[in-house]
């Protein structure tokens, strides 16, 4: 007989209730909305035989038959693959595979669409970069083209980096009345251990190693296909889904061109086909993913020390599925997760070495264990979370679960409950005169989470990197990189920034950065305020610092102000950014119209708009069409 689940933590439930309570209105409209799509029909039922023909005219005649039979499923695959990508190119052999599974049930599989999926490695500190937030947006939107032909009784997500899973994770929320199911790659093999990585960035950027040098090394690290292993937003999104339920137990990390990826992927089409009302188990995404789903994520987030991206999609993709996630919602569930991984930039471990040290199954154990997480959901593997605790294994290549790992093999890696590697999440929301923006503190030493020091302000990142090789920024310095929001320039990464901050902070300066843009999954060791709303653009306060105002961030009290008296500050102008060198060449000229609907960090940084929110707000008067 199963243990009892231990009681829900008061903080972690309180929150659940009252994300419950501030999305009520706007649920119960998806939720309508999405019992009527179904109602309506999900499937090829619905089309007229014209419209029937075309869909099925490329198949092969058994498939043709069960396509015209209306008690087989078929299941719609939406792929981010590219071979240019070292997370995306092992998908191109998945749709085979799951085409192959589907015939053997008896049942179809058609591949529905491909969605774009850029690297922001690739593009980090480029022009195309500027691409890389708005691109969630247009993967969702390429999922709903791949959907929209109503063929399907459920749809596979086939995707890994970082705007590709919140994308599709949207989209299936628009298409809820479809079960879903979210199918990794996995991460490559360990190459150049993370810090011998990290040393040669910084003697890179100190001019004390050769761009051959730097080359090497990072061809040493990212050298197969394959996620990369560091702990950013790629393996956050990762395990997010599994610990939303949307992924198979124990599939997150498993690397490609194994026999044990093969067959999670033919067992995930398999229950798939399962989930279906023609498979006689009905699980629609919007039956599986409510706020209990969006809090799981938002503290798996946090127990892993994930990317802090993710203050930004969790946001958006809740809203997608008719949530509303706040901000403060991730403060006050950060104040009981305690930390219990250290996978780079947060330690020197990659993800493999996590997955080694008991992965996802003994993470679970602990968060259910603690009553940190839901662990009552649905799930697409058919049970609760619950059996999310178990790990796969092959059995005369057979795929079976087990139970994993009771304790973890390195603590250095992956610690319990009972002895974390901090008695928080490490993320908090900042605030004052600035505005309010996030900070993620789980890689920043304690001394260095109090600066004050005068700030030297830029307009673009390349403007940074001169001023840092003229000696400029030797000294105690609050770096401000601002005009980088969604709004001026779509709210790119500046991770190219952080070799520069860490060998300012390494020579013994105070040192933090302040930005209305990103920083990355890979935040690390240098205090950043970033994603600071409203951006400088949109009215925000960092538009009126000069060079030299003294500001002071404490990520301890969760506060970021100027020093500057309150009469100067009141009657000081907002600078104006000449921002047009950000909006042409490489495709940025296309964005004009996101740039312009773009919302707020705080709301997601997204261009649909508020979903049910904005339609209850017409409905009682608020919003007129002509404001929309």
């Amino acid at each position: 007989m199963a243990s009892p689940t231990p009681a829900l933590n008061a903080t972690v439930a309180n929150v659940t209730q009252r994300i419950r309570e501030r999305s009520a209105e706007r649920r119960a409209l998806y939720e309508s909305r999405m019992a009527d799509q179904h109602q309506r029909g999900v499937h090829r039922g619905e089309l007229s035989c014209g419209n029937l023909a075309h869909g099925f005219a490329a198949c092969g005649s058994e498939d043709k038959n069960r396509l015209k039979m209306m008690n087989s499923a078929n299941l719609g695959i939406i792929s981010s693959y590219n071979d240019m990508l070292s997370a995306h190119q092992p998908l191109e052999t998945f749709p085979a595979t799951i085409k192959e599974a589907a015939r053997a049930m008896g049942s179809t599989a058609q591949f529905a669409g491909g969605v774009p999926a850029m690297c922001d490695g690739v593009t980090q500190g480029q022009p195309g970069m500027e691409l890389s937030l708005f691109s969630r947006d247009v993967i969702a939107m390429a999922t709903a083209v791949g959907l929209s032909h109503n063929m399907f009784d459920a749809a596979l997500y086939l995707g890994v980096c970082d705007k590709i899973v919140p994308g599709l994770f949207i989209a299936a929320a628009r298409f809820g009345h479809l079960p879903a199911m979210f199918v990794p790659a996995g991460p490559m093999p360990s190459g150049l251990p993370n810090k011998e990585k990290a040393r040669i960035r910084q003697l890179f950027a100190e001019g004390k190693a050769s761009r051959e040098d730097l080359l090497e090394a990072e061809s040493a690290s990212y050298h197969s296909p394959g996620t990369c292993t560091f702990y950013g937003t790629a393996n956050s999104n990762q395990l997010m889904m599994e610990m939303m339920g949307l992924h198979l137990p124990g599939t997150s990390f498993v690397n490609p061109g194994t026999g044990m990826r093969e067959a999670l992927t033919r067992y995930a089409t398999e229950q798939t086909i399962r989930n279906t009302e023609a498979g006689g188990d009905y699980r629609p995404f919007y039956k599986q993913i409510d706020e209990r789903a969006i809090v799981n994520a938002v503290v798996g987030l946090l127990a892993s020390g994930g990317s802090t991206n993710h203050t930004l999609h969790l946001v958006a993709m809740a809203a997608a599925a008719g949530i509303t996630l706040t901000w403060e919602d991730f403060t006050d569930l950060s104040a009981v997760t305690p930390s219990l991984m250290q996978v780079y930039p947060n330690g020197q471990a990659d993800i493999n070495h996590f997955q080694a040290a008991g992965g996802m199954a003994y993470l679970f154990r602990e968060l259910i264990g603690a009553g940190l997480i839901h662990a009552d959901i649905p799930t697409v593997f058919g049970t609760d979370m619950t059996a999310y605790t178990q790990e796969p294994f092959l059995e005369d290549g057979k795929l079976v679960w087990r139970e994993g790992a009771s304790a973890s093999l390195d603590t250095d890696v992956l610690r319990g409950v009972a002895d974390p590697f901090a008695p928080t999440g490490g993320l908090t929301v900042l605030e004052g005169n600035l505005g309010r923006g996030v900070i993620k503190v789980s890689a920043v030493a304690e001394e260095h989470r109090l600066v004050e020091a005068p700030v030297r302000i830029f307009e673009d990142q390349n403007e940074m990197k001169a001023a840092f090789e003229s000696g400029d920024l030797d000294r105690d310095v609050i770096v401000v990189v601002r005009f980088q929001g969604p709004k001026a320039n779509g709210m790119p990464e500046l991770h190219k920034l952080t070799p520069y901050l860490g060998v300012l902070q390494d020579r013994g300066y105070k040192v933090a950065l302040v930005t209305d843009g990103r920083m990355s999954g890979a935040s690390g060791k240098v205090p950043a305020a970033i994603h600071m709303s409203p951006e400088a653009l949109d009215g925000g306060p960092l538009a009126k610092l000069k060079d030299g105002d003294i500001v002071r961030l404490d990520a301890n009290a969760g506060t970021l102000e100027t020093r500057v008296d309150a009469h100067t500050w009141a009657d000081r102008v907002k600078h104006v950014a000449e921002l047009d060198h950000y909006h042409v060449g490489l495709g940025r000229e296309l964005f004009g119209g996101f740039r312009h609907l773009a919302m707020r960090g705080e709301e997601g940084a997204g261009v649909f708009g508020g979903f049910e929110a904005d339609d209850l707000a017409r409905q009682a008067g608020q919003i007129h069409d002509e404001d929309a």
